[in-house]
């Protein structure tokens, strides 16, 4: 299978690496954010995340599929939204002592310039958000599902 989505969207990787694992009272707010602030984004589908997968272990990652990157942008600066009283509190109570790292890195994607495929999995990452069809003969290589947009 293959999935497709219609127009440009943003891919949004964020994270948190646990540098000092006993430092439980730094890092533990850090990661109690987070399911607020996706609480908070499917409620309201206007906000602009379309979907968003997440992996944890020392570093704890998500994939979030955004609309557009205004969009990101301007949940990121909303006072009255989860992620910026959240980003406050971590630059008081963490900053740059170390206990915990955070990260994110954001790619625009242009319609028509990605590829992706799914053998013998259930809907996942952008075929969760995009619309899933077989690859067929015309798409069996990367190279003729990016030249097919």
């Amino acid at each position: 299978m293959k999935a497709n989505l219609d127009g440009d969207f943003v891919v949004f990787m964020i994270g948190m690496r646990l540098n000092k694992i006993w430092a439980i009272h730094k890092w533990l707010p850090v990661f109690l954010a987070m399911p607020k602030m996706l609480k908070e984004l499917g409620k309201s589908t206007e906000l602009g995340l379309l979907h968003y997968e997440s992996w944890f272990g020392r570093t704890i990652i998500l994939v979030q599929y955004w609309r557009s990157k205004e969009q990101l942008l301007a949940y990121a600066k909303n006072d009255e939204a989860q992620h910026l009283p959240a980003w406050k509190a971590f630059n008081k109570a963490v900053g740059s002592r170390g206990s915990v790292g955070i990260w994110h890195e954001t790619y625009l994607v242009k319609d028509g310039t990605y590829e992706n495929i799914y053998g013998n999995m259930p809907p996942f990452g952008l075929g969760k958000v995009g619309t899933l069809e077989p690859v067929g003969k015309a798409h069996e290589t990367a190279q003729q599902r990016l030249e097919i947009k």
